[in-house]
């Protein structure tokens, strides 16, 4: 499936803007699941661009205001058009992380016991020979996407995946970290992946977020899963950026000085060519 993106982050500030540096994991690549056709970004100065350590592609800009400069506005845009291929299981580059590095607990989804509890009904905890049970894996994900009902507004991008299990909503995002801290618990790898997702009656998933797990270790085999759709990545589905949990891959993270009250305005549409 052809899919057009364009992603917009429009930023309002009450009193003028003296200082802002902005990063953007907000650049698909050419992967197993996907061909990018073609990318462009859009920042209030210039980008430069590099990779992280879990290979995305990120971007960054700095902003410094003159005295006389009465800055309250700015803008960042994405916008290309993808390929998706529908491609769930893959293989990782050797340059990428090990497997068993996604197994640390990160404060976002951190094992505990309770996940392991309930992880183990569906699961078996991880073997000495490193593999997983797919069949298995996809019934944790509808058991997740259950416990954790989808619920707009119902957390926020701070809520751990604890808190958004003891509650028993929240969104695409908890339900994922809830996923990859279950996965964590019974010592099964995985890590937190952020994307878009194509869905004419969905306009609030079009910013995504689901999990890697890791299949077999000592291939370095993965496997995608949307938690709240309860199914394997499809060609609906277009990857950011992966990483621990969100906070190593959200779509924009920054600093600033001046600028007062923040107010932030995000549209997404995702249109099949």
């Amino acid at each position: 499936m052809k899919l057009h993106v364009k992603h917009t982050t429009d930023y309002r500030y009450s009193e003028p803007l003296r200082y802002a540096l902005q990063t953007l994991w907000l650049t698909p690549q050419t992967g197993p699941a996907q061909t990018v056709n073609f990318w462009s970004l859009g920042a209030p100065e210039k980008l430069f661009a590099q990779q992280d350590a879990f290979g995305n592609s990120v971007h960054s800009y700095t902003f410094v205001g003159r005295e006389q400069d009465d800055v309250r506005w700015s803008l960042v845009n994405a916008a290309g058009q993808v390929d998706t291929l529908g491609v769930a299981e893959f293989v990782d580059a050797p340059q990428l992380p090990h497997p068993g590095f996604f197994l640390r607990p990160t404060h976002l989804a951190a094992p505990s016991a309770l996940l392991a509890d309930f992880g183990r009904r569906l699961v078996p905890a991880a073997g000495a020979d490193g593999m997983a049970d797919l069949r298995s894996l996809l019934a944790l994900s509808q058991a997740v996407a259950e416990a954790v009902r989808y619920q707009k507004n119902s957390t926020s991008v701070s809520t751990t995946a604890l808190q958004a299990f003891e509650s028993g909503a929240g969104v695409c995002q908890d339900q994922a970290h809830v996923m990859v801290a279950v996965c964590r618990s019974l010592g099964i790898p995985a890590r937190y992946v952020s994307g878009y997702f194509y869905a004419a009656n969905e306009p609030d998933l079009a910013s995504h977020a689901w999990a890697d797990i890791c299949l077999n270790v000592a291939e370095r085999r993965w496997v995608s899963i949307d938690i709240t759709h309860s199914c394997l990545i499809d060609q609906r589905h277009v990857r950011l950026a992966m990483g621990t949990d969100y906070d190593a891959c959200p779509p924009i993270k920054g600093v600033r000085q001046g600028g007062g009250d923040e107010s932030m305005t995000v549209s997404i549409t995702i249109e099949p060519v």
